[in-house]
């Protein structure tokens, strides 16, 4: 059975006080860390993630939510590894537990995972989902629509790319730099499957420099 205690033990055996802070400085200090860095962190977590492996969605959901009360950041690192990587244990029913941590601690770091690799793994599964992003991108909060933004990046040649440019275009104007940001991304990621595509929608939209550069990051600069 997955155990937050466990878990404290496993990140515990591998905290580093004195790279805590530096870790917490860099998200702004948003967040209490163990200082247990990425590699560190996943081999000590080994046997968590195996027992994650046996779970069942509901198991699962359980034990994110529990991860998302710890304090320390580790935790949910931890959490949103374990819903990715077992995402087809999940069901679409699992989706507004899913928001729910989306919308709670949130800040880009957990987010981008979990729009990525949970929230897409689920709308890929079950494409019925999509209507449910089509009411995420515009929502208030910035971090469910940035996670509507994000939710194909991992799709390549199945991306659907009326909906990926729809996205972008509704949100084309927002303020906002991580949604800017998101929608940079998210075309810059698309630009590997279908560069003049996304050459051609820039081309065709208002923008702003931010999302400009992240979309054309890694094509030709000729028509910029």
């Amino acid at each position: 059975m997955l155990s937050v205690q466990t878990l404290r033990d496993e990140l515990e055996s591998v905290a580093d006080p004195a790279a805590a802070p530096t870790m917490a400085a860099y998200m702004k200090h948003r967040f209490d860390f163990f200082g247990a860095k990425a590699p560190r962190r996943r081999a000590a977590t080994r046997a968590t993630m195996a027992t994650a492996q046996l779970a069942s969605g509901d198991e699962l959901i359980d034990f994110a939510r529990a991860c998302w009360e710890e304090p320390e950041r580790e935790f949910q690192y931890v959490a949103q590894d374990a819903l990715g990587a077992n995402v087809a244990r999940l069901e679409s029913r699992h989706l507004p537990a899913i928001r729910g941590l989306v919308t709670t601690r949130s800040w880009w770091d957990t987010v981008d995972a979990l729009a990525a690799w949970t929230v897409g793994g689920l709308v890929r599964a079950d494409p019925s989902l999509a209507a449910e992003m089509d009411q995420w991108i515009d929502d208030d909060d910035i971090w469910v629509a940035r996670s509507a933004i994000l939710h194909q990046l991992r799709w390549k040649e199945a991306t659907d790319a009326d909906r990926l440019f729809d996205y972008a275009a509704r949100r084309a104007g927002d303020t906002e730099f991580f949604i800017r940001k998101a929608i940079g991304w998210a075309l810059r990621q698309y630009a590997r499957t279908d560069p003049d595509a996304v050459r051609n929608f820039v081309d065709a939209h208002e923008l702003s420099d931010l999302t400009r550069r992240e979309a054309l990051k890694h094509l030709s600069l000729e028509r910029l």
